[in-house]
């Protein structure tokens, strides 16, 4: 095997575990309860493969200069990491609809609480938003 296609087996493998990262996202998504450290986790996880693979793609691109065998079955390597990468794509972009539902959902949560929430101790213009406590106003 040449290093062409051995850089191409890496970027499969990353790919995989990839997709594997990003259906526990579309997991931690799709459940009523967004656990958030859970969700820091695996963007820290999909951060870092990604940075993995874009350090093998700037190794793909430079070893693609350097002549390969003619046996070698780089074609079908990159097919396949070209069908992973589309799909991929897919599952990225059905995550981030979810993740708009959250925070959709999480806007209505913070507008129904709202008008719950305690008065402001002091308003716009620096004085207590109850009012006078009692008491003269002075002036000077």
């Amino acid at each position: 095997m040449n290093r062409l296609s051995d850089i191409l087996d890496q970027m499969t493998v990353i790919l995989s575990a990839l997709k594997d990262v990003m259906d526990t996202e579309q997991k931690q998504l799709s459940v009523g309860h967004i656990n958030g450290s859970a969700l820091q986790r695996i963007t820290e996880e999909k951060s870092s493969l990604l940075a993995t693979l874009d350090y093998l793609e700037q190794q793909r691109r430079s070893t693609q200069k350097e002549p390969h065998s003619a046996n070698d079955d780089v074609a079908d390597r990159w097919q396949t990491i070209t069908q992973k990468t589309q799909h991929l794509r897919d599952l990225n972009q059905h995550n981030g609809w979810l993740l708009e539902g959250q925070i959709a959902r999480n806007k209505q949560a913070l507008e129904v609480l709202r008008p719950h929430q305690e008065p402001q101790l002091y308003g716009a213009n620096g004085q207590t938003a109850y009012g006078s406590r009692g008491g003269k106003k002075i002036s000077i």
